[in-house]
Formats: C-alpha cells, structure tokens, sequence
C-alpha cells in the first residue's frame, strides 16, 4: 500500500484522529492534509485536496472525514477518477473495495461511531479489487465521466 491521503472538515476531526491511529496501529504511511482545528471551514476544499493528488497518482486511496460524510462523498467525485464511497460500517467499506474499487472512502464522525470509523479504514485499506464482472460496471463509470453531451 502506498501513501494514503487524508482530511476533514472541523466536524470530521474527532474521526480523523481516530483514523490516524488506526493507520499508525496498521504501520501505514499517511499525510493528512487538515484541517487541523475546530475553526468552521469549507469540507469541498479538504475534498478536493485529497482527490486531485489520489486521481493524480500521488497516492493510491484516500479517506475522507465530515460531519456525515456526505458532502465530502459529493465532492470528491466532481473529480474525474475518483470514485470515492460512503461508508457507515465494515460490510460497506468491503463492498466498496470489492465491487467499486473505490479510491476514496468517506465518513460521517457525527453519524459513526469512533471504533466503527477505525474498522472502516482498517477494512478498506486491506480489501482488494474483486475484479471479474465487477472491472466491467467499473469501466462503464469511467466511460460516464468521459462522456461529453
């Protein structure tokens, strides 16, 4: 696993660090990319930091932290090459790997709880790509965003 990207909105900081730990626990190189207090800011900035660096090669996945998730889910996938996912548990987080081979995963540190939002990166940082008819419908995304009309 190469580097993986993280941020939050200030409602997202609580499960940031949470994340953190986890990723120091599981021995895996992050940055984190703020923000870095509780000072109300725009979670479309934090989104877009760790999804043009994770569509440019920088690093291989990304999570993302706001009050729901939601909002940073939106965000991410305005850009191309992103396929970031919303995950409120464990079998979401693998599904989201398995069958979507998302590169981002978002989550909700107002909405899940703290040991839930560690199993989350835990789960999709180790799942991997089932491929087989999944490439097919991950392919057809990548043509959605291709197409012009």
């Amino acid at each position: 696993m190469s580097k993986v990207l993280i941020a939050s909105d200030h409602a997202g900081l609580p499960g940031k660090e949470t994340i953190k730990k986890t990723l120091d626990q599981m021995g895996v190189e992050y940055e984190d990319l703020g923000t870095n207090s509780e000072e109300s800011v725009d979670y479309p900035d934090y989104a877009e930091r760790v999804a043009r660096r994770v569509a440019a090669g920088e690093a291989e996945r990304g999570i993302l932290v706001c009050g729901s998730g939601i909002g940073m889910q939106i965000a991410a996938n305005k850009i191309p090459g992103i396929r970031a996912a919303l995950a409120w548990n464990e079998e979401t987080a693998k599904l989201a790997r398995e069958h979507n081979d998302a590169n981002i995963v978002a989550v909700g540190s107002r909405t899940t709880p703290q040991e839930t939002i560690a199993q989350i990166a835990r789960t999709f940082l180790t799942t991997d790509f089932a491929a087989g008819r999944h490439t097919r419908r991950v392919e057809k995304i990548t043509q959605l965003e291709q197409h012009k009309d």
